[in-house]
């Protein structure tokens, strides 16, 4: 119930992609009760109207159809669908189309939590601070079992995969606490995998930012960790190992052995690092071996900040 005592038919709308949801929804139902109504009165009417007993029927009346009629019931319905297929079609594809500046924030779920990192190492639980007005994406990944980050108030959600990276990304527009939940059962203490979501003006975020401690960086805590396990001997300057670069890869089309070729966006730097020998560079052998139970979650996402961050300035082998 909200303070003014109205009960709300559905949870608040803080961005523009929450009310285009919401008018996509609208559009449906009235469309559904506008043929439904009609629909339903005209069979009760005529079930009514010509109700006889079977032994009233002539049997031996033939009734033949309209071409025109049965046409269009079945032309029309479809126009219509056609059309809220492509309605949601748009939405969906700008909901998987962050804007090229987006502020990023990575995501871990786990039983039962949301662990949240800012780039510059500020850290959260169960709490995620972002700045109104503006764009951010969310890159999660799993440490166990599928989980689903769902913002009702931005009408966004989306699943959390083990072995995977996933995103989403919104511009709130309201400051003020919104919920954040977990909307794939996870296990006993499901329910109890919520948190908060807090939009605030700009300013406020950045003394946030800065008045909260941060630890290392996620870009150099990768890159410490790159070294300690020993990645610089294959992908580094001087390494004897003919390794692929990693200068300025991220978001660069990359051609594999099995003659695709693919974005190297953080789904693939991912799957690079867990399972090498599902996307050999071609030109280079298969000698890569596989991180899987080597790195968790927080510092698989710290070693892909890392590359993201090679990105633009020398760093790795080119």
């Amino acid at each position: 119930m909200r303070a003014d005592g109205a009960i709300p038919v559905w949870p608040e709308a803080i961005s523009a992609h929450a009310d285009s949801v919401d008018a996509l929804a609208i559009g449906f139902f009235a469309l559904i009760w506008t043929l439904a109504l009609p629909i339903g009165f005209a069979i009760v009417w005529f079930g009514w109207r010509y109700r006889r007993l079977n032994e009233d029927v002539d049997r031996k009346q033939r009734h033949h159809g309209l071409t025109w009629l049965e046409l269009s019931w079945m032309i029309v319905p479809f126009l219509l669908a056609l059309v809220f297929f492509t309605w949601s079609a748009l939405l969906f594809r700008d909901l998987h189309r962050p804007p090229a500046d987006a502020r990023e924030v990575y995501a871990i779920g786990l039983q039962w939590m949301w662990k949240f990192e800012h780039p510059g190492g500020q850290r959260e639980i169960n709490t995620l601070h972002v700045p109104a007005g503006e764009p951010v994406r969310v890159i999660m990944n799993s440490q166990d079992v599928i989980h689903s980050l769902y913002l009702p108030e931005l009408r966004i959600k989306q699943d959390v995969v083990p072995g995977r990276t996933t995103s989403l990304w919104f511009r709130a527009d309201d400051p003020g606490s919104y919920s954040l939940r977990c909307a794939e059962y996870c296990g006993v203490s499901h329910s109890r995998m919520v948190g908060e979501l807090v939009v605030m003006a700009p300013a406020a975020f950045e003394a946030w930012l800065a008045g909260t401690e941060a630890g290392l960086p996620l870009a150099r805590a990768g890159e410490a960790l790159f070294r300690e396990l020993g990645c610089s001997g294959c992908h580094g300057a001087n390494a004897a190992v003919r390794a692929p670069g990693l200068a300025d890869l991220y978001r660069r089309p990359v051609p594999l052995a099995s003659g695709e070729t693919v974005i190297a966006d953080e789904r693939y730097l991912t799957d690079s690092i867990l399972m090498p020998e599902s996307q050999v560079v071609a030109g280079y052998e298969p000698v890569m071996p596989s991180f899987q139970d080597v790195v968790t979650e927080s510092e698989l996402v710290a070693l892909v900040a890392y590359i993201k961050s090679l990105s633009g300035r020398e760093g790795e082998r080119e």
